[in-house]
């Protein structure tokens, strides 16, 4: 982690013009070289991403993205130099899908909210892929759920099909890359593209660890300790399909749904439109 760097000052005009004065910042996350705070005034409140070395390339790359996206109001302010890059976005209010499935982790009555959850998420990745991007990311943290719809955030690795993916792009989390896309990752075929396949693994994915606070593979009954294995150990695993599917069953009728697209070969996999569809025939 290391200490978290100072704010840059190169975004100070644009989280002022956005927040207002005075500006409060909270630091949220230092990972990998890029930091995130939140800054908030008596207007709004905004993200800020700031990285250097590692970072500042994560961080231009995720700029350029929401750029040559173009979703609306997203993309405040970005830039850099030499020395790192920075980044602003609206604060986007509201829980991720892993915060939206807290009550049902924890047995309360929460099965209705989690499925709106899960339909509206499934529909915001459905509408992404329908514009030729897929995020390449998908984790429990990178849904949020607002007023206005689902906004999808970290898409530092996200791609339009027809451009040249991403040098360094490794399947995303490790827990939840695919396994067609770990085997490509781990014969060096570079780069490793993403798809839309793999994308809709990993949204089944995280919608199984959203409700059962566990990864969907089952490390110990594969006599595997994960904290102890590298990421690319992870993957060869993966790749092998040596590794079980989760049996913790809290909610079975969601998870007969998720199951065959985390088991089944990826051209057997919906789309995420149809992942929405069949799960918003699950009884709550």
């Amino acid at each position: 982690m290391g200490e978290f760097p100072d704010f840059p000052t190169a975004a100070v005009v644009t989280t002022e013009a956005a927040c207002g004065i005075p500006v409060e910042l909270k630091e949220i996350s230092y990972r990998r070289g890029a930091a995130v705070w939140k800054a908030a005034g008596p207007e709004g409140a905004v993200a800020v991403k700031a990285g250097d070395g590692e970072g500042a390339a994560v961080t231009q790359r995720e700029a350029a993205v929401l750029e040559a996206i173009g979703w609306p109001g997203y993309l405040l302010a970005s830039g850099g130099d030499e020395g790192g890059a920075w980044l602003v976005t609206p604060w986007f209010a509201g829980p991720s899908t892993w915060q939206a499935f807290t009550p049902v982790r924890g047995a309360a009555d929460g099965k209705e909210g989690a499925l709106v959850a899960s339909v509206d998420l499934c529909r915001a990745v459905a509408a992404l892929h329908s514009s030729g991007w897929i995020h390449a990311d998908l984790q429990p943290s990178h849904g949020i759920h607002t007023d206005h719809g689902v906004r999808l955030i970290d898409c530092s690795w996200s791609w339009r099909t027809g451009t040249e993916p991403a040098a360094g792009f490794r399947g995303g989390l490790t827990h939840l890359v695919a396994p067609e896309l770990a085997t490509s990752i781990e014969a060096g075929l570079q780069p490793v593209t993403p798809s839309l396949d793999a994308d809709v693994y990993a949204l089944a994915g995280t919608l199984w660890t959203c409700l059962t606070g566990r990864w969907p593979l089952d490390y110990a009954a594969a006599g595997i300790e994960p904290d102890r294995l590298t990421p690319a150990e992870l993957r060869a695993h993966i790749a092998g399909r040596r590794v079980p599917l989760d049996t913790a069953a809290p909610w079975p009728a969601f998870q007969d749904i998720l199951r065959p697209v985390l088991l089944g070969r990826a051209s057997d996999r919906p789309t995420a439109a149809e992942l929405a569809e069949a799960l918003a025939k699950v009884a709550g």
